[in-house]
């Protein structure tokens, strides 16, 4: 049985090439089972380009100033998000985290969270309607959600906060009436994200390997399904970062895949990929 051959020539030099810009760039570390993504979704730059070999378009990711160095990053991100994606830190949030910070944070009346990797927006969504119904309207509380990713393209769709209707999964029909308007005529298939959670969430595109340009201390940081993607190395320095910025307390939420574990001492494990900054 003879192989395909493929449109442009993909070596193990091109694939290591890739793979080492990506961790410098971006703390991804690409796996070899990674090699068929990466030439399906850079094909697609070489052809928008008019570049005709990855020869040339390695050169050309040698200079992070380039504005295809954007599509490259965005290119390699993978994206993978829901509403209410494991639920039970939702639940944990309204019925533990919520109530614990407002007790704490009484004399200010202020609540800052995080959502890095925040992807399309949905999990960043999920944790404004969560924050809506556990805060009493006209409380006097400032709370505000800032929400991050590498990708460019995903931070336009989040701020947007459009969806495709049969994407809205996880979504009770109570939530979709209050906090969700549905589209008309062609755009009968959309819903849109209410005015009241855009409004609390300030999306912003960050490379978390970066200088933080902002400062804490932030309540709650959502990092779910993130440094699933980074060398051990790299998870170290994140975490510190995190901390250093993490309101003593804080609470931190990650991926079901992932743990702290030989990574930092900074957080204790209170519940199933939850915890508390403690120094």
């Amino acid at each position: 049985m003879s192989l395909v051959k493929k449109e442009f020539d993909f070596t193990d030099k091109h694939f290591n090439h890739v793979r080492d810009i990506a961790t410098r760039h971006s703390g991804i570390v690409l796996s070899d089972g990674k090699r068929d993504m990466v030439y399906s979704r850079l094909v697609r730059r070489l052809r928008k380009t008019g570049i005709d070999n990855f020869d040339d378009y390695c050169i050309l990711l040698e200079n992070p100033g380039h504005e295809e160095f954007t599509h490259f990053v965005n290119a390699i991100t993978t994206n993978l998000t829901s509403f209410f994606r494991e639920n039970h830190h939702f639940e944990m949030l309204a019925d533990v985290v919520l109530p614990d910070i407002m007790k704490r944070n009484q004399a200010t009346k202020k609540i800052k969270v995080w959502s890095a990797g925040c992807s399309t927006g949905m999990e960043t969504y999920s944790i404004a309607m969560v924050l809506k119904e556990v805060i009493p309207e006209n409380s006097g509380w400032d709370v505000k959600i800032l929400a991050t990713d590498l990708d460019t393209n995903v931070i336009a769709t989040a701020s947007n906060g459009i969806y495709n209707y049969d994407s809205v999964t996880g979504v009770s029909d109570k939530r979709m009436t209050r906090w969700f308007m549905r589209g008309s005529g062609q755009h009968s298939d959309e819903l849109k994200v209410s005015k009241k959670l855009r409004e609390m969430v300030t999306f912003k595109q960050l490379n978390l390997l970066h200088p933080f340009p902002f400062k804490g201390p932030i309540d709650i940081i959502f990092c779910r399904n993130v440094v699933i993607y980074f060398d051990k190395e790299t998870q170290k320095v994140l975490f510190e970062k995190f901390a250093n910025i993490h309101a003593f307390n804080g609470y931190l939420f990650i991926g079901h895949s992932e743990t702290l574990y030989n990574v930092t001492d900074r957080y204790k494990l209170l519940r199933n990929t939850v915890y508390n900054k403690i120094s």
